[in-house]
């Protein structure tokens, strides 16, 4: 297949909208490590309503390809990762609000379905997400979204056990855990049903 013919299958609105996000957060990172708040804010902002674009174009308008299968997940987690870490970290002018507990959660769980997805892969079977993990997402973004006033929250909630912005958080962080559950008990059902055994050493192989 010639470049002409890959761009004509795959250059369409949400691949574009999915492409521009993942250009998105290097400028983010830029924006926040010279603590500029506001400007980082817009930005995970603008990424964050590609996703919410991209998803829908494709399926009303039958704009889904292969490129987009891959390029819109890749996109989210490198998104929501980012911010997560960036959160974590902070900087002088904007203030560490995110635990790194919810970061290695998120991280491990995201490598793990990862590895996990490329295994079952081999057999033929592909991973999709769920509506858990969906939900888990939204509030992923929205905790994060909710990070940037953590201080307005600190006032306006005195005596709070846990500000608004990290209850999302550990609510998004208790949702990807149920995910990876389910993800797990579905996944290797339906292994068991294709006659893929798992042993010990979590190396498959079919069945006699």
């Amino acid at each position: 297949m010639t470049l002409k013919e890959i761009l004509k299958k795959n250059l369409n609105v949400p691949n574009v909208l999915s492409l521009i996000r993942l250009l998105l957060v290097p400028v983010y990172l830029i924006l926040f490590v010279r603590g500029q708040k506001t400007a980082a804010l817009v930005v995970f902002a603008a990424a964050c309503f590609t996703d919410l674009l991209d998803g829908r174009i494709a399926r009303k308008y039958n704009l889904i390809t292969d490129l987009g299968k891959l390029l819109d997940p890749v996109a989210d987690k490198v998104m929501i990762l980012t911010a997560m870490f960036s959160m974590t970290i902070g900087n002088d002018a904007i203030p560490a609000v995110i635990p790194w507990a919810a970061v290695l959660v998120v991280l491990a769980k995201e490598l793990l379905m990862i590895a996990g997805g490329a295994l079952l892969l081999k057999h033929g079977i592909v991973v999709y997400s769920s509506m858990v993990g969906k939900v888990a997402h939204c509030l992923f973004i929205a905790g994060l979204l909710l990070s940037y006033f953590h201080e307005d929250f600190v006032r306006l909630c005195p005596g709070w056990f846990m500000t608004p912005d990290l209850i999302v958080i550990w609510l998004a962080v208790v949702c990807t855990l149920c995910a990876l559950c389910f993800y797990v008990w579905k996944n290797v059902r339906q292994a068991k049903e294709l006659g893929v055994k798992v042993d010990m050493n979590y190396s498959w192989q079919y069945g006699a």
